[in-house]
């Protein structure tokens, strides 16, 4: 039969732990009374990793009184309000295997949640045994709420720009149905179309950065992936990261670039091949993007006798947003591309 006095017992046992701590760590202890940073102190020599102190701000931040969390394990006292996801992550973090600090999702004692991430520092004795664990809890809660505000932002954002690209659509199509040129038509679309192919990528990147390989992709859909054309288009390079401005820009690049291939060029027939291949190479301002674009067994290529439209919006087009340099030469044997800017570097990187 359960001993009446044992809960008594254990509560003794915890103060007397908390008072002999106070004992060995007074002016660590008044410090950490005094910050605001919530904190609490475990005796690592017990297996069940019991609770020797919490200071005020822990108890303010989770609402448990000091009576209830003294003596208590570490773990079971987390598991009151912290998913198992998030136990898992602190028992790591206790056990010194967690590389990063766990960011865990916790329930106060009057049911509402709060964001934490967890610092554990184990304290080891002369012998190198771990006897006390120091865990501290910075409070990510304004952070998250902002956080998941932004993306909500973020969200309706690409919503709203998605449905302004389809109502610019809708007024071009109105605007160019009396055309008597239906070329007109479809070269306005399709690079509204394309326009919107990158904004695709981008959304679903957060608008951080697109890489290369996903923009060139997108360029292709539209015509390498009918009759067998998408085993005559070879890709080579690193899916290189680039910023918003500069996956915009080189979209449309592409874009332009793959039209005229399936009009005119390589894509135009049953036999002729595109070939995509880039590197970055040092040069005296910097590390410069040089991609190149050739074509081959195409029908045979003759110089244009003056710039189409699509010729001056990639030139423009990369030497207004990228500072970039593009050359296009037309051997009979197929249109070949150079596009040569400095290397986009996304916000954050070295």
């Amino acid at each position: 039969m359960p001993n009446a006095d044992e809960p008594s017992q254990q509560q003794d046992a915890a103060e007397a732990d908390v008072e002999s701590f106070r004992d060995d760590l007074g002016p660590f202890v008044v410090a950490a009374d005094a910050t605001r940073m919530a904190m609490v102190f475990t005796n690592a020599k017990e297996a069940a990793n019991p609770i020797v102190y919490a200071n005020q701000a822990f108890l303010e931040l989770t609402g448990w009184s000091r009576d209830e969390v003294l003596g208590e394990s570490f773990n079971s006292l987390m598991a009151r309000g912290a998913s198992p996801n998030a136990l898992k992550e602190i028992e790591k973090a206790v056990g010194g295997s967690h590389e990063d600090d766990p960011e865990i999702c916790y329930r106060r004692k009057d049911g509402s949640q709060f964001w934490a991430s967890i610092f554990v520092t184990p304290v080891k004795d002369e012998q190198g045994k771990i006897v006390q664990h120091f865990a501290s809890f910075v409070d990510l809660t304004s952070f998250k709420t902002e956080q998941a505000t932004c993306k909500l932002l973020i969200d309706e954002l690409n919503h709203r720009v998605k449905n302004t690209l389809a109502t610019v659509q809708s007024i071009v199509r109105q605007a160019l149905r009396a055309a008597t040129d239906p070329a007109v038509r479809e070269s306005i679309e399709s690079r509204i179309f394309a326009l919107s192919r990158s904004h695709d990528i981008l959304s679903r990147e957060n608008w951080e950065g697109a890489g290369l390989h996903d923009l060139i992709d997108a360029a292709l859909e539209p015509f390498a992936v009918t009759d067998g054309r998408v085993e005559r288009v070879n890709v080579e390079g690193i899916n290189l990261r680039l910023p918003p401005k500069a996956a915009l820009a080189l979209s449309i690049a592409f874009h332009e670039l793959a039209t005229n291939a399936f009009k005119y060029g390589a894509l135009s027939n049953d036999a002729g091949t595109v070939s995509i291949t880039w590197g970055i190479e040092p040069s005296r301002s910097g590390k410069r993007l040089i991609l190149h674009w050739r074509e081959k067994d195409g029908p045979a290529v003759t110089p244009p006798t003056r710039k189409g439209f699509g010729s001056q919006v990639m030139e423009r087009g990369l030497a207004h947003e990228l500072h970039g340099e593009v050359h296009v030469d037309y051997p009979p044997t197929g249109v070949e591309c150079t596009i040569n800017v400095p290397v986009p570097q996304i916000a954050g990187d070295s």
